[in-house]
């Protein structure tokens, strides 16, 4: 029997092992989170000395306003889980205002007086769940801010200043609210409808997001408010429109990347082929450049070569030279019918076909004459 009863035990305690070790692992956990309430304190600046392993931080009900030296002392509490910044004199949330927050979940920026939300605002939140952004004076959001959020379930913008908003970058967004925002419910819009009916993102407040302009739209929400025929072309030529500057801003990357791998130090990287490419270019504008120039040039030096066409004779040629030079000075009674300013003249053009000592014709405009007294 007490056999039977250790066998049993040692069956139920291999059984529940696993959760006795999950139920472990919370407590741990639970155990590991650090709180800091820091509410209603008259802060301006977030305070610097709080232990690095906070995980759970609230600022709300304070005066911070989130300048760079608040930035600079985030970016200590990096094990930051949540963050609540409620009620602060926040008006522009900076590039990279939480990038080394890489493990915040939930951000509360609610009440304050933001009107500006940079670009890069977000930049290194790619674990972050759940925003809130309500009650500010928003006007308007670049749908590309919210591109670094990649996890993102929760977004609230309601209460702001906002009458026109894109749909947003957002492939895990599960719930959005944006009542209480003075919607103008024209073409503009309906990008922004038409993403939340065929997206599986619930509009949260529905029937309290209503359209502000114009006036005959008033009672209808901006889920559900009539479009004429004519924003749906626009809707169609917009999105051309998106497409190409997408590939145009594809393009530019491309070749900023190709000038950034050609600019590099060649000490750090092996020369690739666009440095093959890049020599090829070269030589073929050189080469073309020279056809260009020789092809304008080429009439020129043709008639410069037409009128320099002297050349050596050939061997067999000043043979039959000399020897019919030889033939009609030795029988000059054979030529009938020559006086003797003929025979002169005929001297002379033979004489032209004389041969120099360095192998060249003789021009026939020099004086013979004149070399005949000096020989």
């Amino acid at each position: 029997m007490q056999k039977a009863c250790i066998m049993k035990i040692r069956y139920m305690m291999i059984l529940f092992w696993p959760i006795s070790v999950l139920l472990s692992d919370k407590s741990q956990t639970s155990k590991t989170e650090v709180k800091y309430n820091f509410t209603e304190k008259n802060y301006t600046l977030i305070p610097a000395d709080i232990s690095n392993n906070v995980s759970i931080l609230d600022l709300s009900y304070n005066q911070i306003t989130l300048n760079l030296t608040d930035i600079k002392v985030l970016e200590m509490y990096f094990l930051l889980i949540e963050l609540y910044l409620n009620q602060n004199s926040i008006s522009i949330l900076h590039n990279n205002s939480f990038i080394n927050l890489s493990s915040l979940q939930i951000l509360h920026i609610c009440r304050n007086s933001i009107n500006v939300i940079q670009k890069d605002a977000f930049m290194g939140l790619s674990k972050l769940k759940e925003l809130y952004l309500c009650q500010n004076k928003i006007l308007q959001l670049n749908p590309e801010v919210f591109v670094p959020l990649s996890n993102l379930k929760v977004l609230n913008l309601q209460d702001n200043l906002m009458n026109y908003f894109d749909r947003p970058q957002l492939f895990h967004l599960e719930l959005i609210i944006l009542y209480r925002n003075p919607w103008n419910c024209t073409c503009r819009l309906f990008n922004l409808q038409n993403w939340l009916n065929t997206s599986n993102v619930i509009l949260d407040y529905e029937n309290l997001t209503m359209c502000t302009y114009p006036d005959n739209l008033k009672s209808y929400n901006i889920k559900t408010v009539p479009f004429t025929p004519e924003c749906h072309s626009k809707l169609i030529s917009a999105t051309s429109e998106d497409l190409y500057i997408h590939f145009q801003s594809f393009n530019n990357s491309t070749f900023n990347s190709y000038l950034n791998n050609a600019t590099r130090n060649p000490e750090h990287e092996p020369l690739g082929k666009s440095w093959a490419f890049l020599v090829g270019v070269v030589v073929t504008v050189l080469v073309t450049s020279l056809l260009i120039l020789l092809a304008v040039k080429c009439p020129v030096w043709y008639k410069f070569l037409l009128s320099y066409n002297h050349h050596r004779l050939e061997e067999h040629e000043v043979e039959t030279c000399e020897d019919g030079f030889s033939a009609n000075t030795n029988s000059p009674s054979q030529i009938p019918h020559i006086n003797s300013d003929d025979t002169i003249v005929i001297f002379e053009q033979l004489h032209s076909f004389a041969i120099d000592d360095d192998g060249f014709i003789e021009d026939k405009y020099i004086d013979t004459h004149e070399l005949c007294e000096q020989k």
